[in-house]
């Protein structure tokens, strides 16, 4: 028999698409699983549901809390409770196809592989089709394609979804405690960096074997935030403060990263932190600015580089550009 792989589930007043999640999963093709799932002090009818699947499902573990954790310590409390030597991470809301779970199992092995993850099929409340293709409107595949033997694939942001992820035990030792000081470094952000940085080999899937569900109420979602904003000082604050609670986060934990990183964690965080101060130019740290973007495109490396560094001509830009977009009714 295939070794068991526990599946984590957090929950939190998720009855409307909890049974058709669970099902998928309990469904699998790979069937040596432990789901186990911790409850967040759900009000709705979550709790009713689970006690449910557990009394039915000999694989299925639940944990109630009695006191709210949010979402961040929800999951780290699974991660705690992981005894296989491989674990999945899984949100309440989506539907995984049945074979997601062998064909991850497959990857890893065959790729020799620590941690495998993949796209997604974004779809509505309906299950309908929005995006074929999360990765591609998210504008990450050509990262994913380019860094994935490199830690720097989830360095400067995240590139890797949680609920897509099959890991290796070995590494919650740098994964918990997780920090949650930042909203900006969400759970599995850091799950992926950690595992990255300690050498972790990644492996991508490009098969879509989750029907990943927008509705309204994700935690997170698809959303692009500063196609929101009308402003160019909203758009720069925004970039800015995300960087700073990424790069803040990583010097708060230095210690928890190799000798040879916790050096350009320190410069990128003073960096990001000196721009705070710059509202027209900004001459300092433009070595540390390249060391940061040169992987990505040669379009994302000069639009950040001249609203971070150059904001008088980056206001001027993103004028012409938000004018361009709402004569084609795209804002």
């Amino acid at each position: 028999m295939k070794e068991r792989i526990d599946v984590l589930l957090a929950t939190y007043n998720g009855e409307k698409y909890l049974k058709e999640q669970i099902d998928s999963i309990l469904n699998q093709t790979y069937k040596n699983i432990r789901l186990i799932i911790s409850d967040d002090c759900s009000k709705d009818n979550t709790p009713k549901i689970l006690k449910e699947y557990e009394k039915a499902d000999s694989r299925v573990e639940v944990h109630f809390h009695k006191k709210n954790m949010g979402v961040t310590k929800n999951f780290e409390y699974l991660l705690n409770q992981v005894e296989s030597n491989l674990y999945m991470t899984s949100d309440q809301d989506d539907v995984w196809l049945p074979q997601k779970i062998e064909k991850s199992y497959e990857t890893l092995k065959s790729k020799k592989a620590d941690l495998v993850f993949g796209d997604l099929e974004v779809v509505d409340e309906n299950l309908k089709t929005i995006y074929p293709s999360f990765c591609d409107y998210m504008l990450l595949t050509r990262k994913i394609k380019k860094q994935i033997n490199s830690y720097k694939l989830n360095y400067l942001y995240n590139c890797i979804t949680g609920c897509t992820v099959l890991s290796k035990k070995k590494f919650l030792k740098y994964i918990l405690p997780i920090p949650d000081t930042s909203k900006f470094m969400v759970q599995d952000f850091w799950m992926a960096i950690m595992v990255g940085v300690h050498n972790g080999k990644f492996a991508y899937m490009e098969e879509k074997y989750i029907k990943y569900r927008q509705h309204g109420n994700n935690v997170v979602g698809t959303d692009k935030i500063s196609h929101g904003f009308s402003k160019f000082e909203e758009v720069r604050n925004h970039f800015i403060n995300v960087k700073l609670g990424i790069f803040g986060t990583y010097v708060e934990n230095n210690n928890r990263f190799p000798k040879e990183i916790q050096e350009i964690n320190t410069r990128a965080y003073e960096y990001f932190k000196g721009l705070k101060e710059k509202k027209y130019f900004n001459f300092k740290g433009w070595k540390t600015y390249h060391e940061l973007y040169k992987n990505e495109t040669f379009m994302y490396y000069i639009e950040n580089f001249c609203i971070l560094n150059l904001p008088l001509i980056g206001k001027v830009l993103f004028k012409v550009r938000y004018a361009i977009l709402k004569l084609l009714k795209k804002r």
